[in-house]
């Protein structure tokens, strides 16, 4: 009873559940019934898009107030490291999504039938500068300020507080709504006759994103082994115990002492494991970043008949990898923290942030279980910097 509760706790199970539901009664609901689920949906995308610049500050101001003052040598590496390894996974998915997606058949935006009207939207207007960019670099002044001051400070426990209260907000509302939310824009996508399009290329897609995931997760392996083929094969096996548990629990912390537990074999220095993988369980999540950018660019050239061109693309990659920083601290929401950076730097309409947000909720065990592997194996890498770093700059303490 008790596995069969946590099963239907679920929220991609849920939200298969609800989709199926809604595509057996979709013939029977009137039009103003679609009008009522999409209305509900805007709504709580119109209240996201409010609140997300302050809570980016949050929880970006609490990542870095966090680091204090321990070991700055160390904390300097591992963030730049964390930073040009996303970076990285965000162009590898734009070549690769380049390569895979061109023939799926795109729809042209002019060809769009008119969405639904929502039956009653927010009276106020969000004012341009008030976006996520700000947010994010409001963040970073505010974390610095609350890490030079230390975790005692007031200015420290303000920070902290704030990050609760909006994590709370995100994660006891807006994540328990995934599948309404969902479901008010797939009643929209009904209506426009564009759901066939999107579940025959769903197939597509989730193959061509399974092997974009394999290529770079193996070569991942491949550096960190050395390009040692029984090595290469002896890291693979350390960690398919955490990605396993990763795969069937849909959540990375909870499988954290094993994915310390099998990166310390696969290190010189098995210690670096416990120091390394709680920093970047959260922020360093490639399957994460390579599923949702693969997405992104699939989903902006079926709307919009063209690929994202690659300034925008710079333009989206620089906010996607510093708000990476943000998702920190989020359990169950960190979806939300990107979806402003979706709309202001890809122009994603609420169809698209719906699809794409379905996605992320029905692939979250894959993603998870591909965040899993790849920390591993990025923690040996990191490894051989850090032992260059050190080379260069003397032997500080790892942690004070």
């Amino acid at each position: 009873m008790i596995k069969l509760r946590q099963l239907l706790g679920q929220r991609s199970l849920q939200t298969l559940g609800i989709l199926l539901l809604f595509g057996l009664l979709a013939p029977f609901i009137p039009g103003d019934g679609h009008r009522a689920l999409y209305t509900f949906s805007v709504l709580l995308k119109d209240l996201l898009i409010w609140m997300m610049p302050l809570t980016v500050a949050f929880f970006i101001a609490q990542t870095v107030a966090s680091f204090e003052h321990k070991a700055p040598l160390f904390i300097a590496t591992i963030v730049l490291f964390e930073t040009l390894s996303n970076f990285a996974s965000v162009w590898y998915s734009y070549g690769a999504a380049s390569l895979l997606t061109s023939g799926v058949e795109r729809i042209n935006s002019n060809d769009l039938p008119a969405s639904l009207e929502p039956l009653w939207r927010l009276p106020w207007l969000r004012p341009r500068w008030w976006g996520a960019d700000r947010g994010c670099l409001a963040g970073l002044l505010l974390g610095i300020s609350g890490a030079w001051f230390g975790q005692q400070s007031s200015l420290a426990q303000f920070i902290a507080r704030g990050k609760n209260l909006l994590e709370q907000v995100l994660t006891r509302v807006f994540a328990r709504c995934i599948p309404l939310f969902i479901l008010g824009f797939v009643a929209n996508l009904y209506q426009t006759n564009l759901v066939a399009a999107l579940l025959r290329d769903s197939r597509v897609l989730v193959l061509s994103l399974a092997l974009v995931w394999l290529v770079y997760i193996g070569g991942l392996f491949v550096f960190s082994s050395g390009l040692n083929l029984s090595r290469w094969l002896a890291h693979i096996r350390h960690l398919l115990p955490a990605g396993g548990l990763a795969l069937s629990s849909a959540c990375s912390l909870s499988t954290m002492p094993w994915t310390i537990q099998g990166t310390a074999k696969n290190l010189r220095d098995p210690s670096l494991a416990a120091a390394v993988i709680p920093a970047t369980t959260n922020i360093q999540q490639i399957g994460d970043a390579i599923a949702n950018t693969f997405l992104c660019f699939a989903l902006y050239s079926h709307y919009f008949g063209a690929p994202p061109a690659v300034g925008m693309w710079l333009n989206f990659s620089l906010a996607f990898v510093l708000a990476r920083f943000a998702t920190a601290a989020v359990l169950g929401g960190a979806i939300f923290v990107m979806l402003p950076i979706y709309e202001t730097y890809l122009h994603f309409t609420p169809e698209m942030i719906a699809v794409i947000l379905a996605y992320n909720v029905l692939l979250d065990p894959l993603i998870t279980s591909s965040n899993v592997m790849a920390n591993g194996a990025l923690c040996r890498i990191f490894e051989r910097v850090w032992d260059r770093v050190r080379s260069l700059g003397g032997p500080p303490k790892l942690l004070t």
